[in-house]
């Protein structure tokens, strides 16, 4: 497979031991990241540009610029948008511009829950009462799972547990979902949604955005 040629300037400029990322040269290294791990088609369209941009501030914590877009740098990221339209690429290609403090795990909600089926509850304390930095994949279409008999909604669990650890020592959680907040309501109840606006910036594709994958 032909590698794709890596862009000639770097997406920053070094200004007194300081990065100062460009946008436009920003978008080409994603670009190029994407077809590295994802192949030729990956492509950046216009309509996901800003939602690109606020993913890259959020990044890099440029305090002022997500001021500006109401982005809590306290808070974690929820990247919400329809099937295939890549918000788990995406947040997979943002790892390459985050800090070692800042860098996080992507974990499938599906293979958490099937872990629960087979190991039970220390699977809670593994993603729930750790410090640990996790992108949770696919919030709220993996299924309520069974222990030896005992039902769990795994992820709600989790994330009770996590807001616990927000408060207390703040602990960073990101996740990616095809659902709206109602339908994250039905999956894990009023208690769960309430915390959810404390844990998470909304980060949204466009309405105009698509399945990519082909």
């Amino acid at each position: 497979m032909k590698q794709p040629q890596r862009p000639q300037e770097l997406p920053y400029d070094l200004v007194n031991n300081f990065r100062h990322y460009d946008f436009n040269r920003s978008l080409l290294w994603i670009q190029y990241f994407g077809k590295l791990q994802y192949g030729s088609n990956f492509e950046i369209f216009h309509q996901d540009k800003e939602t690109l941009y606020k993913l890259l501030i959020y990044t890099i914590r440029d305090e002022e610029n997500c001021k500006k877009y109401n982005l809590d740098l306290n808070k974690g990221l929820m990247l919400t948008g329809p099937i295939g339209c890549g918000k788990t690429s995406l947040m997979n290609i943002m790892r390459k511009f985050a800090y070692m403090e800042t860098m996080y795990n992507i974990v499938s909600t599906r293979d958490i829950a099937a872990a629960y089926n087979q190991e039970g509850y220390p699977i809670i304390h593994k993603y729930g009462k750790t410090n640990k930095i996790f992108c949770f994949d696919d919030l709220g279409v993996e299924r309520s799972m069974k222990h030896f008999g005992n039902d769990c909604n795994t992820m709600a669990e989790i994330l009770l547990s996590r807001y616990d650890f927000m408060t207390q020592l703040g602990t960073i959680t990101h996740a990616t979902t095809n659902l709206n907040a109602k339908e994250l309501e039905d999956a894990y109840g009023n208690r769960v949604r309430s915390r959810l606006r404390s844990m998470f910036n909304l980060v949204f594709f466009a309405e105009s955005s698509f399945d990519k994958r082909k």
